[in-house]
């Protein structure tokens, strides 16, 4: 497993470095390929937030945790992911995603005169791949990813740019190109 540690205000130690990538090394042990693991160390109003995000095979899996004690948030994060893992198991081995094709995402510029108009302006900018995939494998990425909404290719729709997201009221929803 490829680790990369980011610090937000606070450095972390050597022996915490460790510590994290011997228990979250351990998640390993569920997938085929090598998988890589972001972890972000903050420390907020005097508690420790460990962010553990695992790349699998174009699966992501994150997690966050708030406690006391760095160490206790690892072990917690850890035992998240394991957790969500297992209850999507059956799930995630029936996965038929062939393979992941890059596509740049470009920001959206607006045309027209700057008076009096409010500037939009870009302040991140992300890259991913977007493979195709059913509804049922973008909801459940949407969920191991916790996310409100996921855009993916609708491979039940000849691959066209579709959204699922969460709705308030409970439930799911699907919004898809309308070419009529």
């Amino acid at each position: 497993m490829k680790f990369t540690f980011t610090e937000k205000k606070m450095n972390a130690s050597e022996d915490l470095r460790a510590y994290a990538e011997k228990k979250i090394g351990k998640i390993d042990k569920f997938f085929k390929t090598d998988s890589e693991a972001y972890v972000t160390f903050s420390t907020e109003r005097g508690r420790f937030r460990a962010e553990v995000t695992i790349k699998n095979n174009g699966m992501f899996y994150r997690v966050s945790e708030l406690t006391g004690d760095m160490y206790a948030s690892i072990d917690s994060a850890v035992a998240s992911i394991e957790r969500q893992i297992r209850k999507n198991k059956t799930r995630l081995e029936k996965r038929l995603r062939a393979g992941a094709i890059e596509r740049e995402i470009k920001p959206y510029q607006v045309a027209g005169d700057d008076a009096g108009e409010e500037e939009f302006k870009v302040v991140r900018n992300k890259k991913f791949y977007i493979a195709p995939m059913s509804v049922d494998e973008a909801i459940l990425q949407m969920n191991l990813l916790e996310h409100e909404f996921f855009v993916f290719r609708n491979a039940d729709e000849h691959d066209e740019f579709s959204v699922v997201y969460r709705r308030k009221n409970g439930g799911y929803g699907l919004i898809t190109d309308s070419k009529d």
